[in-house]
C-alpha cells in the first residue's frame, strides 16, 4: 500500500467512527449543529434582526425566525454580492454558486462560505471515498484519479461566481492536483465541446479509476472519449474504472446506457445529494437504493408537510417532505425547493422525491416526479427502451378536446414499438397514481408522446445555460421552448 493510501485509510477509519456516532445519536448531533449555527449567526445583521443570541430552543427558533424561499431571502444575498460584511454569516462571502434552477428562468445565487466549502461540500466528497472504501475494502480506486466533469466560473467584481462544481475545483487546488483529473485549467473551460476535447487529450492516458458528476453531462463526455479513442467501451480506455459517484438527477433513466459503456460487474454506482445549497446525503449501503442523511456537516434540517414544519425527530417513514435548512453557508430556515421521502428513521435515510414546484396538477391529477420516474422505468423494462432525458407538460382542454400530458422524450435506445411504449407508459402511470387514473377516465386523454432527436436536450441545456432538464412543469413554458428549439411537433415519435 502506498504512503498516500496509508494516510487516507487512517483518516477514513477515524471518519467512519464519526459517521457511526451520528447514526446512533442523530438528534443529539442535530442539536449540536443547531447550537453552533446560533453562535455563529448571532453577531450578524440577520442575527440581530431575529435576536438569535437569546434563542435557546428549537421551539423558540421556530416561533421567532421566519421561513424563506429564494425570493424572500434574496435581499440578504444581494447585500452579500455587493460586498457587505456580516450579513447572515460572519465575514464577507465571495463565492456564489449560480444556478438557473429548474423552476425559473432567472439565475439564483447561493452563497458558499469558506466554512461550508470545507465542512460541508468538501467533507461530503471525502466521505464518498470514506464510505466506498469501507464497503469495498479491496478496492484499488484510491490508486488512481477521479475524473470530475465540472462547470465553469467567472469573476464578478471581487466575487467568484459559477457552477458549484467549478467553485469547488477552483478553491480546492490541493485535492484537484492529488486526487482529481483533469487539471483545473481544463476542468473550468466554459465551452463544453472545448472542455470535452481537452479532457480527451489530457485524460485518456491518465490512470482513471472513478468519475463523478451529473449523469447526463458525463454520458455525453464518455461518448466523446470513445469517439476520440476509437474504443468500444470505457474499460478499453481505463481498465481499472470501478466507480461513478453521481447526483443532480434521478439515475435510473441513465443506468442502462452506463452499463453498456462500462460492461463490468465490478462497476459500482454511488448516489450523492450535493446541491448548491449543501451536501446533504450519500448512499452508504450498496444493497439499498436510498441515502444516509449526513447530520454533522453544519446543517440543521427541518421538513415541511403541508403547512406543518417538523425537525428531524418529527418525520415519518413513507412521507414526502419539502426540505428546509439552516446551514453554515448563511441560509436560515431556507426552503431549498427539493422534496425527499424518508425510508428509515434508524438511521435516517432518504430518497430524492422531486422538486416542490415540479408537478402537474392542471386537471386534478397531482402527478409528481416520483410517479413519472417509476412509470418511465417500468415502460422501459417492458419495451427494451432506454430513455436519456424527458420533460412533461400539460396540453390544455378546449371546447372539443380533452386535456392530456405531453411527454417529450429522448431515447438512448428506442423501443421496439413507439406505440407499445406509449401504451405501457400510460398503463404504468395509471397504476402508480390513482388520481391520474381517475382523470384518465374523465378529463384526460392518453399522453401525447414526442420524440427528441439524440443529443437534443443536451444542446437545449447548453443554449439555455441550464444544468438539468425540468421534468414536470405545470405550464407549457419549457415544452414550447424545447419544441421551438428542436423543431419538433408531431406526435407518437414523428
Amino acid at each position: 500500500m502506498s504512503f498516500r493510501n496509508s494516510i487516507l485509510r487512517a483518516w477514513f477509519s477515524q471518519r467512519e467512527r464519526s459517521i457511526d456516532r451520528f447514526r446512533r445519536h442523530p438528534v443529539e448531533t442535530q442539536m449540536r449543529m443547531f447550537r453552533r449555527l446560533l453562535r455563529r449567526g448571532r453577531m450578524t445583521e440577520f442575527g440581530e434582526r431575529y435576536d438569535l443570541r437569546h434563542i435557546r430552543t428549537v421551539e423558540q427558533f421556530e416561533s421567532l425566525v421566519a421561513t424563506f424561499d429564494y425570493e424572500t431571502f434574496k435581499p440578504y444575498i444581494e447585500q452579500m454580492r455587493a460586498g457587505a460584511w456580516n450579513v447572515t454569516w460572519p465575514g464577507r462571502v465571495s463565492l456564489f454558486a449560480r444556478s438557473s434552477g429548474t423552476t425559473s428562468d432567472r439565475s439564483k445565487y447561493i452563497p458558499v462560505t469558506r466554512e461550508s466549502l470545507w465542512r460541508n461540500h468538501t467533507l461530503g466528497m471525502r466521505d464518498v471515498a470514506t464510505v466506498y472504501a469501507a464497503n469495498y475494502p479491496r478496492s484499488r480506486v484510491l490508486e488512481g484519479k477521479t475524473l470530475t466533469l465540472g462547470g465553469s466560473c467567472i469573476a464578478e467584481g471581487r466575487n467568484l461566481v459559477g457552477d458549484l462544481s467549478a467553485l469547488l475545483i477552483h478553491e480546492t487546488k490541493f485535492w484537484s492536483g492529488w486526487f482529481r483529473a483533469p487539471r483545473i485549467e481544463t476542468a473550468i473551460i466554459a465551452d463544453f465541446d472545448a472542455k470535452c476535447e481537452a479532457i480527451c487529450r489530457e485524460c485518456t492516458g491518465e490512470h482513471i479509476t472513478a468519475f463523478a458528476g451529473v449523469p447526463s453531462w458525463n454520458l455525453a463526455l464518455m461518448r466523446r472519449v470513445l469517439e476520440y479513442t476509437g474504443r468500444r467501451n470505457l474499460l478499453e480506455v481505463w481498465p481499472d474504472l470501478e466507480m461513478f459517484a453521481h447526483g443532480g438527477v434521478e439515475f435510473t433513466p441513465y443506468r442502462r446506457s452506463f452499463e453498456e459503456l462500462i460492461p463490468s460487474d465490478g462497476m459500482h454506482y454511488m448516489e450523492t445529494y450535493n446541491a448548491s445549497e449543501g451536501f446533504f446525503a450519500l448512499a452508504d449501503d450498496p444493497s439499498r437504493s436510498d441515502m444516509l442523511l449526513m447530520l454533522d456537516y453544519g446543517t440543521f434540517f427541518e421538513f415541511r408537510d403541508g403547512e406543518r414544519i417538523v425537525p428531524l425527530e418529527g418525520v415519518e417513514c413513507g412521507k414526502v417532505y419539502a426540505v428546509l435548512i439552516t446551514s453554515n453557508n448563511g441560509l436560515w430556515r431556507y426552503e431549498i425547493g427539493d422534496t425527499v421521502e424518508f425510508t428509515s428513521t434508524n438511521p435516517y435515510r432518504i430518497r430524492f422525491a422531486g422538486r416542490t414546484r415540479q408537478y402537474i396538477n392542471v386537471f386534478g391529477e397531482e402527478l409528481i416526479v416520483d410517479n413519472a420516474e417509476r412509470a418511465l422505468a417500468a415502460a422501459c423494462r417492458r419495451t427494451g427502451a432506454v430513455v436519456s432525458e424527458y420533460t412533461v407538460s400539460p396540453c390544455y382542454m378546449s371546447l372539443r378536446e380533452r386535456g392530456a400530458h405531453e411527454w417529450i422524450v429522448e431515447f438512448d435506445r428506442e423501443p421496439d414499438s413507439m406505440e407499445s411504449f406509449a401504451a405501457a407508459l400510460d398503463e404504468e402511470l395509471r397504476a402508480v397514481n390513482s388520481d391520474y387514473d381517475a382523470k384518465r377516465r374523465t378529463t384526460l386523454e392518453k399522453q401525447h408522446l414526442l420524440y427528441m432527436p439524440r443529443g437534443g436536450f443536451l444542446a437545449w441545456m447548453r443554449a439555455r445555460g441550464k444544468n438539468k432538464v425540468p421534468r414536470l412543469m405545470n405550464d407549457r413554458r419549457v415544452a414550447d421552448n424545447v419544441k421551438s428549439f428542436a423543431g419538433i411537433g408531431g406526435e407518437e415519435g414523428h
